[in-house]
């Protein structure tokens, strides 16, 4: 007997709600201190990523135009589809008749679009769905604050997930017990423990996956955390939701096997509180990330660093054509400047930093600070290029302007002179290479406390020159040196450490001193696996110098 068109139908929508359940992104950080001190490029960056723009896209004013914009890339995305078109004309006509969260529950498609976007980072997406992310937020905040009114008895009570993951993940959220967990899209979940468990179960088709059932125990007070029943607002009313606003974060409680099925499996989760300290250190940490003059400006920043440097652009170009504010415009043509040196475009990259110091010329008095950043900039674009006169001309000009800063920023001082000193080394001349170096360490050594990792940078520096003089001797105590503060000021696993280990390495290996040589290769490559991406060209230089050694000691 052939099924019927309305089992097909329905056992097709099963199917598509298991899919969008397991598309959910999650992030995972540790607990281990080591882990956590490391550079922010270690952490996943889905949780950086999701954790800023969701402020960024809550801080901004959305207007029609927004709506407009969407509604056409959306009409683009199904340009095939009869049935999506005419959801889309729906949503283009009505969206303010009903609410957000009534949209992204309907079958118009926003949820599993949405979803995608913010699992494999859809930067175009999620920018023009910006809008609806804000509008969404906003609803949830605003359901949680009527359903749970402080007169309200607030008893705290439990709810259900159930998805599949890949194996590989599971063994991910086993080693990191009791560390983070954050669900980076909006979440799902649901107050009937069978509802989950079905979810769970139906993932075991594929044999990769497994079945994880999330047990959520939810504390209503918590105002960091907004979600929602949204029963009477859901376009379906028979669904017993709970609906969290993206980016929600746990704790990695118990994980436990389920019925000693090993591909069921039930991960205990404990919401996170204001209070939570590595919670909050790290969310600070992020924000100091990506500061800018506008939220916008924080959201190109934020492209940049990810990578997405067509995105940027394309949207410091419209900032730039829509600001009147000289403020802003240096600021765009600055961020602008640096996105194309990133990508190695230096000509280009030239052009955008003199743009934005010619604007600050025009506005600003000679002794703002920024004068002197901007031409240190554009000496640094040259240096690059080869083009060390020009490098060094516009580092002496940074130079000139940090002496005319009141009070003298002994910082910005000191790294002009180590600037200075790095084009002079590139140029052969040593002498002078090594006197700038020494005026930074010493001006260095006034300002700073004894284990601050910028004397270990002028130390370093100085080791470098005296390498290129054949001075071997001075080279090792200077990188010793510079050592000894990077493991006092530095996690221990800071890539700066793994430079530090192959410089040594290759001193020692200039003195014959091959086994020591090795020793030292060998950490940095150590380091440098644990805080490098394994296609980092210095990670690759670390494996080349510890390969090169161990055959001489053969």
């Amino acid at each position: 007997m052939f099924p019927s068109i309305l089992s097909i139908c329905q056992a097709l929508g099963q199917d598509a709600r298991r899919c969008d359940q397991d598309l959910v992104s999650i992030s995972l950080v540790s607990t281990n201190r080591e882990t956590f001190n490391e550079n922010l490029d270690q952490l996943d960056p889905t949780f950086m990523y999701t954790q800023i723009l969701k402020e960024i896209l809550l801080a901004i004013d959305f207007n029609e135009q927004h709506i407009k914009d969407f509604i056409t890339y959306y009409r683009e995305k199904f340009t095939d589809n009869g049935v999506q078109l005419n959801n889309i004309d729906g949503l283009a006509r009505d969206y303010k008749d009903y609410s957000p969260i009534w949209w992204y529950t309907h079958k118009c498609s926003l949820y599993s679009v949405l979803n995608r976007a913010l699992r494999f980072m859809e930067v175009d997406t999620i920018i023009k769905m910006g809008f609806f992310i804000h509008d969404l937020h906003r609803q949830i905040v605003q359901l949680h604050s009527e359903q749970y009114r402080e007169h309200h008895e607030l008893e705290p009570f439990t709810i259900f997930r159930g998805q599949g993951l890949p194996k590989i993940e599971l063994e991910k959220i086993r080693e990191t017990q009791g560390g983070l967990i954050s669900f980076n899209n909006f979440l799902s979940t649901s107050k009937d423990l069978s509802i989950a468990q079905g979810f769970a179960s139906s993932s075991l088709a594929s044999s990769d996956s497994v079945g994880i059932v999330f047990v959520m125990m939810i504390d209503p007070s918590i105002k960091s955390t907004p979600f929602a029943c949204i029963n009477h607002v859901s376009y379906y009313k028979t669904e017993d939701e709970i609906l969290f606003s993206m980016h929600t974060v746990f704790r990695i409680d118990n994980i436990i096997q389920i019925n000693d099925n090993n591909r069921l499996w039930q991960v205990d989760l404990i919401q996170t509180n204001d209070n939570d300290s590595q919670l909050n250190a790290l969310t600070e940490r992020i924000r100091n990330e990506i500061r800018g003059c506008t939220e916008w400006d924080k959201l190109g920043k934020l492209l940049f660093k990810l990578g997405h440097f067509d995105k940027a652009e394309e949207l410091y170009d419209v900032l730039l054509e829509q600001t009147y504010s000289d403020r802003e415009k240096i600021q765009f043509n600055h961020q602008l400047g640096w996105g194309k040196m990133q990508q190695r475009k230096y000509e280009e990259a030239i052009a955008y930093y003199q743009k934005s110091l010619e604007i600050k010329q025009i506005v600003m008095p000679d002794n703002h600070n920024t004068l002197a950043v901007s031409f240190n900039h554009i000496g640094s674009v040259y240096e690059k290029m080869n083009e060390y006169t020009k490098a060094l001309l516009y580092y002496e000009k940074g130079l000139e302007f940090q002496l005319k800063i009141t009070p003298l920023n002994y910082s910005g001082l000191a790294s002009c002179l180590a600037n200075i000193g790095s084009v002079y080394e590139k140029m052969k001349e040593y002498s002078k290479a090594l006197e700038f170096h020494e005026k930074a360490l010493e001006m260095r050594q006034n300002i700073s406390p004894e284990n601050n990792v910028n004397l270990a940078y002028s130390h370093h520096n100085i080791g470098s020159v005296y390498e290129k003089m054949g001075e071997y001797q001075k080279a090792l105590l200077s990188h010793e040196k510079a050592l000894e503060i990077q493991q006092i000021a530095l996690p221990p696993n800071h890539r700066d450490l793994a430079q530090s280990h192959s410089s040594i390495g290759y001193v020692y290996s200039k003195i014959g001193q091959y086994s020591r040589a090795r020793q030292y290769h060998q950490k940095s490559v150590d380091i440098g696996q644990r805080s490098l991406p394994a296609n980092h060209p210095h990670l690759r230089k670390f494996r080349e110098n510890l390969e090169y050694i161990n055959r001489k000691c053969r």
